[in-house]
């Protein structure tokens, strides 16, 4: 690399760069395994025989006899689907989850899309240089369904001033 060439690292959006009712598209998406959803439900200590036990699962009626992905699988790639794009390098903190909902199952084999809306952003009035900016995840599987949706609050920080 030349000495003047220019450097472009990775980054998340800076508070300004976000837009209210901007959809972001992430790419690409997640085929997610059986081996995911059994690693991160015992991982996790979740024993609901739903996600581990195919025996068990074969016998239940609403779900073909299949074992779910375990929603917080789920949620989590959802959210970490967006990191690069919207907040590597660029979040303080989250602030919180809520409106979260599962209206469709997710299976071993599905490949999980996400896509996050800006719906809110104002300066923080405590924490100079950072901001709030609210959005929502929504996670879809190979076929346009929705398995996932959730609001979050984020803490992020705003663009450096330019010396």
């Amino acid at each position: 690399m030349t000495g003047d060439a220019r450097r472009i690292t990775q980054r998340g959006l800076w508070f300004e760069e976000f837009e209210i009712g901007a959809v972001y598209a992430h790419s690409p998406g997640r085929t997610v395994t059986e081996a995911d959803n059994v690693l991160f439900t015992t991982l996790t200590m979740n024993t609901q025989a739903l996600h581990l036990d195919a025996a068990w699962s074969a016998e239940q009626p609403g779900f073909g006899g299949q074992r779910l992905i375990n929603s917080m699988f789920t949620l989590s790639t959802i959210v970490g689907l967006s990191v690069s794009q919207l907040t590597q390098g660029t979040l303080v903190a989250n602030l919180g989850f809520s409106d979260i909902a599962f209206p469709s199952p997710l299976f071993a084999g599905d490949t999980l899309y996400a896509e996050t809306e800006c719906t809110g952003k104002r300066a923080s009035s405590s924490r100079p240089g950072e901001g709030i900016v609210n959005i929502t995840h929504i996670g879809r599987n190979q076929d346009g369904v929705i398995v996932a949706k959730a609001s979050r609050a984020t803490l992020v920080r705003l663009a450096p001033e330019e010396n």
